[in-house]
């Protein structure tokens, strides 16, 4: 007999408890849980499972004679892609949006784990559990943060939801993946989104003040793949920022945390669909990794418009050049020293001849893996055998870096 739930508000968003972070932690919300202990088995920089929770999620873990999957981790299929009507307030056309509003339009799931914006502050992340479609359109745009969604899943399971869909960056999707066996869903569908750098919502602030008198005013903003980021603003201006001309020189060194400088997951390689622009070339760039992912794309039905990927320019320059940039910070923010004058050129070089499409996704994926060695060696060197996987040294060695041997793989990893 079913048992019957009681009537739920749209969005959801409980008092969380207090958590208890440990080193490298991004609050993804498992410490704040009745077992906080799970984070020694769960959490991806503390036991990391590559290999083990590919398995287990896919059937299978990276074939290398698979073009791009050990850059993006398996798929089944990539795509560039665009709603035919995208949704207003959106970080591009609103294709996460709106699977996690199809999801609950069709009763696939009872409710939808996200991240919302807290209302006195449209940047700064507010985990929720939406339970009805409209509540969706509270989760649209990017926030800036640490969002402990996976606190909400005790939420969930009080509220007798046993069919759920998580919305969710990588280190949060890794946690979740370690965790499934033991949550006892009868369904569970995982909407990844790609993840390079993040940062606490006040040094996100302290960034929009350096890029613009008026930061109250920005209402978006993105990483863009032609080497600029773009802003947009409340009355609909739009301004491109080349990345030679950001004031990271007034950034502290410490603005984005050791955890992100030492994730190899960029791509988010355990959800059931990867939806980001990395590869898109000025489109959402869906990576669609297994059947659940499929169920995914074919509930967007004519909804959604594809292409297929494209690829251009060269990537081993650029990776080469932050390779020498990290090296020469000694641990702070990578500097651009280019020569002011110089520095107009040397960005429409970028934007020019630069890697773009599915070339700019591998080459971030690959600064990402170097980045994350050179920080390890400098910081916690005994980790290295744990936290960097066989497939990102293959990446790894057109460049010089090759693992020493007590840096080398555990099985498994």
């Amino acid at each position: 007999m079913a048992t019957s739930l009681p009537v739920l508000d749209a969005v959801i968003a409980p008092t969380l408890r207090a958590p208890k972070p440990r080193a490298l932690c991004t609050d993804c919300g498992v410490s704040r849980s009745e077992t906080p202990a799970q984070c020694g088995s769960a959490c991806q920089f503390i036991a990391p499972r590559y290999e083990e929770l590919e398995r287990a999620t896919h059937g299978r873990t990276r074939d290398p004679a698979r073009t791009d999957e050990m850059h993006f981790g398996p798929f089944r299929r990539m795509v560039r892609a665009q709603l035919r009507a995208p949704l207003e307030g959106s970080q591009w056309t609103g294709i996460t949006t709106r699977l996690g509003e199809r999801l609950l339009e069709t009763g696939a799931v009872d409710g939808v784990i996200a991240t919302a914006a807290e209302p006195e502050d449209r940047w700064a992340p507010r985990p929720v559990l939406v339970t009805r479609a409209e509540g969706m359109t509270a989760c649209r745009g990017m926030k800036m943060g640490y969002s402990p969604v996976l606190a909400l899943l005790e939420e969930a399971a009080a509220l007798g939801l046993r069919r759920l869909a998580v919305i969710g960056i990588p280190c949060q999707v890794h946690a979740l993946r370690a965790l499934q066996p033991s949550l006892g869903l009868e369904r569970l569908y995982v909407i990844g989104t790609p993840c390079s750098d993040n940062t606490t919502t006040a040094n996100f602030h302290t960034f929009l003040e350096r890029l613009d008198p008026e930061p109250g005013t920005i209402a978006w903003l993105e990483f863009l793949p032609n080497f600029t980021v773009g802003l947009r603003y409340d009355d609909g201006r739009t301004r491109h920022i080349p990345f030679l001309q950001l004031p990271l020189s007034d950034l502290p060194p410490d603005f984005f945390p050791e955890t992100c400088r030492v994730c190899v997951d960029y791509a988010n390689a355990l959800a059931d669909i990867t939806v980001g622009y990395m590869g898109g070339a000025g489109s959402q760039w869906l990576i669609v990794r297994n059947e659940t992912g499929e169920e995914l794309v074919t509930l967007l039905g004519d909804e959604v418009a594809t292409q297929p990927v494209t690829s251009a320019g060269r990537r081993r320059g650029p990776v080469q050049a932050l390779r020498g940039a990290l090296e020469r910070s000694a641990g702070g923010l990578p500097l651009r020293r280019a020569p002011q004058a110089l520095r107009p050129l040397i960005g429409w070089a970028m934007r020019t001849f630069g890697p773009k499409g599915l070339e700019f996704a591998r080459a971030r994926v690959e600064m990402k893996l170097v980045e994350a060695v050179l920080t390890l060696r400098r910081t916690r060197p005994r980790r290295l055998h744990t936290m960097i996987p066989r497939s990102a040294w293959g990446l790894l060695a057109p460049y010089g870096l090759t693992p020493a041997p007590e840096e080398r793989p555990l099985e498994g990893r």
